[in-house]
């Protein structure tokens, strides 16, 4: 038996070996491929969170200016609005004013207005006939 040890490794046994030896560069080989994702995931997390914690200010700071504009946009009709009014309270009150002054002129300027506004509805009917 002392014959066998000494002689040069049989064939399965540089076989079991060889074998033994790539699953140990195997299992190196998934231990350092697991290191990398587990690096690269952590790396891709990190700029998960730091794109959603910029993403907060960011957002808040553009909804904020949609409300700014919204309120701009309502406080400028609501202006334009109540200029408005006040033409057309001034524009009334002109009127009464002008028919106080010249009853005569103002009868005779709505019966003209009144009159042609007439004839432009005959005409317009007698047109669609």
């Amino acid at each position: 038996m002392n014959s066998m040890s000494s002689t040069p490794k049989s064939l399965g046994q540089q076989g079991e070996e060889a074998a033994d030896q790539a699953a140990g560069t195997a299992q190196s080989a998934i231990r350092s491929t697991r290191s990398a994702a587990d690096s690269a995931l952590d790396t891709l997390s990190s700029k998960v969170e730091t794109v959603r914690s910029q993403a907060g200010p960011v957002l808040s700071k553009v909804t904020s200016q949609a409300e700014a504009a919204a309120r701009r946009g309502i406080d400028a009709v609501r202006d334009t609005s109540q200029q408005l009014r006040e033409k057309a309270v001034h524009a009334s009150d002109v009127t009464v004013a002008y028919v106080k002054d010249e009853p005569i002129k103002a009868m005779l300027i709505a019966a003209a207005t009144g009159a042609l506004l007439m004839g432009l509805i005959s005409l317009m009917s007698r047109s669609r006939d």
